[in-house]
C-alpha cells in the first residue's frame, strides 16, 4: 500500500514565513532531485504526525501529490523535530528515478529470539543496530530486512555480513570494505550475573594462599 502525502506550493519564504506556517499547523518542506528544480512546499502537521509511527514512512517510496496533481515518487530524506515540542519543523523529500540506484535506511526486524541457544541459557539480546543503509533501485527497496538470530549462541555476535539480503539489495557499508562489517546484534549474560561471577572469582582467589606468603611461612 502506497503512502500518499498531499502538499501545497509555497511562495512565502524566510524564517518569519515559516513561523507563520507553523502557527496554522503547516510544515515547510522541499522536494528535489532527478535533475529537476527544487520546489518549496507545505504539508499539514496533522498528516505528518499520523505517519510518524509508521516505519514505512521512513524507508519506502512515497507518493507526493502537489496541489492535487499526479503523485510523484519520492523518499523522505530528512525530518526535523522541534527540540522541545511535539512539532515537525521541516521535511526534505527526494524524487526517485526508476533507473537510478539510491541509498536509503531500512529497519531491521529480528526473528528467532525465543529459539536462540544463548537466550535459552539466560542470555540477553543486545540490538546494536536497528536499521541499515542499503543501495538498490527504487523498485527493490525492502520495507524491512529480517535478521534471524535463532542459532545465536551466548557471547556470539552477528555482523552485517551475516545478514541475508533481499535480491538486488546491497549493504552500503560493506561496499567500503571489511573494516565496515559492523556488529548488528549479540547475546550476552546479564551484567548482574557477570559481576557476581567476577566477585566470586576474586573472593576465591583471596582465600587461596600465595606461595611464599607470610601465612605459608608461619606454617
Amino acid at each position: 500500500m502506497s503512502i500518499e502525502i498531499n502538499a501545497e506550493l509555497r511562495s512565502d519564504m524566510g524564517k518569519g514565513a515559516s513561523r507563520r506556517l507553523r502557527k496554522v499547523e503547516k510544515v515547510p518542506a522541499i522536494v528535489y532531485g532527478s535533475d529537476k528544480e527544487p520546489v518549496n512546499l507545505t504539508v499539514l502537521q496533522k498528516d505528518i504526525r499520523a505517519l510518524l509511527g509508521n516505519e514505512a514512512f521512513y524507508s519506502t517510496i512515497l507518493s507526493l501529490k502537489v496541489e492535487g496533481g499526479k503523485g510523484e515518487q519520492v523518499i523522505l530524506r530528512d525530518l526535523q523535530h522541534h527540540p522541545c515540542k511535539a512539532e515537525i519543523m521541516h521535511l526534505d523529500f527526494q524524487r526517485t528515478d526508476a533507473n537510478k540506484v539510491l541509498h536509503i535506511h531500512v529497519p531491521l526486524h529480528f526473528i528467532g529470539e525465543d529459539k536462540a541457544p544463548g537466550v535459552k541459557q539466560g542470555g540477553i539480546v543486545s540490538h546494536v543496530a536497528v536499521e541499515v543503509e542499503v543501495e538498490c533501485l527504487p523498485k527493490d527497496i525492502p520495507e524491512y530486512i529480517e535478521v534471524d538470530i535463532s542459532n545465536l549462541e551466548m557471547d556470539e555476535i552477528l555482523h552485517l555480513s551475516n545478514i541475508k539480503m533481499p535480491a538486488n539489495v546491497e549493504l552500503r557499508a560493506l561496499r567500503l570494505g571489511e573494516d565496515h562489517d559492523a556488529a548488528v546484534v549479540s547475546i550476552h549474560a546479564p551484567r548482574a550475573a557477570v559481576e557476581a561471577a567476577a566477585e566470586e572469582g576474586e573472593e576465591a582467589s583471596a582465600e587461596v594462599p600465595v606461595v611464599g606468603s607470610e601465612e605459608e611461612a608461619e606454617k
